[in-house]
């Protein structure tokens, strides 16, 4: 029978997965409002800027094609700014305002962590209201998918379209703590993030594994203006919030008949960090969703195909719905 992990053991293990950082290939065209106009920033370029949001300040990047609905990113579990890979955030960035952010007292931005996901779309929201924004597409991954999710439920007048990515509803299949398969990465790897990366993102496949290394190398160039690790309070602040969000009970599913808008499903078909099953439980209760469920692919299937996300996801939010 498989031992589970000490919750300690996993909440330290885990802050390795905060420590890789960014690399760009693809310039974006926009500067943020009030800087010298023509300036180009990529994903190794952008400046981290702060803002006030509701008494909390916040740390964020927006740079890409100005006008129209900006795309804003909710990141994965003990993540920052510089865990995005450039190749997905510059691919969108071509053709779209970005909007990359710290969620409260994650890496540069200050204030308390919260411990409920309820608490961290509530900075979301706070920091939209702050940039001014009326509307904008929300993309998630893994935890930012469920803070995605619950930000979309709480102010709907603020979201038009919604992509979740490597996701899970309330009270979903294996989310009430760690997946067995997941703490088995993280015990094996304790220690070699790189490697940490590769177990969990992609699969054993040959194939997949290049992918990975491939995915490695687009994270290690941005050598100014980093986003600094997350510190030790951050880990046991979003397993917990990860366990209430995961805690089986009836009708844990309902929430999602009120979410309208047009969302996109996306999983990877071994994903041992959030089963696939759940990406279809999303797809079977959302109104108006649709799946994608990437092939040979682990957690990290976006980082596997970028070039196919970015076009998919893409051709996602110009559709007529």
């Amino acid at each position: 029978m498989r031992k589970t992990m000490p919750i300690s053991m996993v909440r330290a293990r885990m802050l390795a997965l905060a420590t890789v950082a960014a690399f760009a290939t693809t310039p974006s065209y926009a500067a943020e409002p009030g800087q010298k106009q023509g300036t180009v920033y990529t994903h190794q370029t952008a400046p981290t800027r702060f803002i006030n949001a509701s008494g909390t300040k916040l740390a964020y990047r927006r740079f890409g094609k100005p006008g129209g609905v900006p795309l804003v990113f909710f990141q994965h579990f003990v993540g920052n700014m510089d865990n995005w890979d450039p190749a997905v955030i510059d691919g969108f960035a071509r053709n779209r305002e970005v909007i990359l952010f710290d969620n409260a007292g994650v890496a540069s931005s200050e204030g308390d962590v919260p411990n409920t996901v309820e608490g961290m779309a509530g900075h979301a929201i706070d920091l939209l209201n702050a940039l001014d924004i009326k509307k904008a597409d929300l993309l998630g991954f893994s935890l930012g998918s469920l803070v995605a999710q619950e930000v979309t439920a709480e102010r709907p007048e603020l979201v038009r379209h919604l992509v979740l990515v490597g996701s899970g509803p309330r009270g979903g299949a294996g989310m009430a703590t760690l997946t067995p398969e997941f703490q088995e990465m993280i015990k094996k790897d304790s220690g070699n993030n790189d490697q940490l990366l590769l177990d969990v993102f992609f699969t054993q496949s040959a194939a997949s594994r290049a992918a990975g290394h491939e995915f490695l190398d687009r994270l290690h160039a941005r050598s100014r203006d980093r986003d600094p690790d997350v510190n030790e309070k951050v880990a046991p602040a979003q397993v917990a919030a990860f366990a209430a969000w995961g805690a089986p009970h009836a009708n844990a599913n309902a929430y999602l008949r009120n979410i309208t808008q047009p969302v996109l499903v996306v999983s990877g078909n071994h994903d041992i960090v959030h089963y696939p099953v759940n990406s279809f439980t999303l797809e079977e209760n959302l109104p108006n969703a649709q799946l994608i469920l990437y092939p040979d692919s682990s957690h990290g299937a976006q980082y596997q195909y970028p070039k196919r996300f970015v076009a998919d996801v893409t051709a996602f939010l110009n559709r007529e719905h």
